[in-house]
């Protein structure tokens, strides 16, 4: 997998060049890998709704083809968009969602901070009261008082990467999106991924000193490792 590290790049011009790729490529072509931010923008998945946006903050809403719903992207936050070939790599679409998180929970891993999955709600989520605890999910749950949001049941956690994908003819474009040093303030203005009041925080806010360059390289290895065969 050839990894390209882009820099900060419009998210349009990005899309677009990711959809062109896809299309353009062929059974030989090699996977690759993008890293990058983008400036400030809301995007709305195919799932979106245009309420989800529920103030206007003067950021732009860009309609995606991604799977999802409304999140925002930022200065201090990684992207990582792989394009694969899944038929070539034996594996499905599931699987490669579960791979992506697990690549980030890997990171987290080694920075000493538990991730977890949240059942029915894509992505990666921590404790933002005690990001170094072990303890599970379902006793997470157990102890939360805080009710179902659409159905899904945070425990508390707080979203730190978000995923969005798109497949077409088994080649993967979009990717995931891992919070390491923002401004959070404008995920007060939107339902983050469709979910009223879910919470969303980023690396800094849980003492981690890290900043985007050390976190693309990190999570860049993980991804050449988890998405091989």
């Amino acid at each position: 997998m050839l990894i390209k590290h882009l820099g900060v790049v419009d998210y349009e011009t990005t899309a677009l060049a990711m959809q062109a790729f896809t299309r353009e490529r062929d059974p030989s072509t090699p996977d690759e890998l993008w890293i990058c931010e983008h400036p400030r923008v809301y995007t709305l998945g195919l799932s979106g709704v245009h309420s989800d946006l529920m103030l206007d903050v003067g950021i732009s809403l860009v309609q995606s083809n991604r799977g999802g719903q409304i999140t925002y992207h930022g200065p201090g936050q990684v992207i990582a968009y792989p394009l694969l070939d899944l038929s070539r790599l034996g594996y499905f679409v599931k699987e490669y969602v579960h791979r992506l998180e697990e690549c980030v929970i890997k990171c987290l891993n080694d920075w000493g901070v538990s991730g977890y999955r949240v059942p029915g709600a894509p992505g990666v989520y921590v404790n933002t009261q005690d990001p170094h605890s072990h303890a599970t999910w379902a006793s997470l749950v157990s102890q939360s008082p805080a009710p179902p949001s659409a159905g899904v049941h945070f425990a508390g956690l707080a979203k730190i990467a978000a995923l969005g994908v798109k497949v077409s003819k088994h080649r993967t474009y979009h990717g995931l999106a891992l919070n390491v040093a923002m401004d959070l303030a404008p995920f007060a203005a939107i339902n983050p991924c469709g979910y009223p009041g879910l919470q969303v925080t980023d690396l800094r806010q849980l003492g981690l000193v890290l900043n985007s360059d050390q976190v693309g390289q990190a999570l860049a290895q993980k991804l050449a490792i988890y998405l091989a065969p």
